[in-house]
């Protein structure tokens, strides 16, 4: 592999090809502005460029909007199509030695769901999109699914 996802020393590839054993019903799609060369590397970045993206949900979704309004926090769950799945173990540049895919944020997984935690700047459900402050995903990311944030649930207990 070239570019972006060349393998790097201390890389380890998976030997075999993945078994497919679900399907994903994609619900729309995000659009960010980033292409593949400048889109941010997390959250942070993204919102540093104050740059907002727009989530356009399908039609036959749309009614999953009811309720979700401007200032609301959302977990989205997208799928990170263009990058690679077969890396099982990465050399983050970042980093001063290898470490697991399991243990990093890299959209190159066997599985390369992303997430991001959000706030909506506005709804339009009449067009089933939604805007949010910031995303560090590709232009036209395919959209799995979103859950409200909620802070007393999603936090690490003491």
């Amino acid at each position: 592999m070239t570019g972006r996802f060349a393998t790097r020393p201390g890389e380890e590839q998976l030997d075999a090809p993945l078994g497919m054993q679900a399907e994903i019903t994609f619900i729309g799609h995000i659009d960010s502005g980033w292409s593949l060369e400048d889109c941010p590397k997390n959250i942070a970045q993204a919102r540093e460029a104050a740059k907002p993206a727009l989530l356009r949900i399908k039609p036959q979704f749309i009614a999953g909007l009811d309720g979700i309004a401007a200032g609301d926090g959302l977990v989205l769950l997208y799928w990170m199509d263009r990058a690679p799945r077969n890396l099982i173990r990465q050399m983050p540049r970042h980093r001063d030695a290898a470490t697991g895919t399991f243990n990093l944020r890299s959209p190159a997984r066997p599985n390369p769901i992303g997430m991001g935690v959000v706030r909506v700047v506005a709804v339009d459900m009449a067009a089933g999109q939604v805007t949010i402050d910031a995303i560090d995903a590709i232009d036209g990311t395919p959209l799995i699914d979103i859950k409200p944030h909620m802070p007393r649930a999603d936090q690490l207990p003491a």
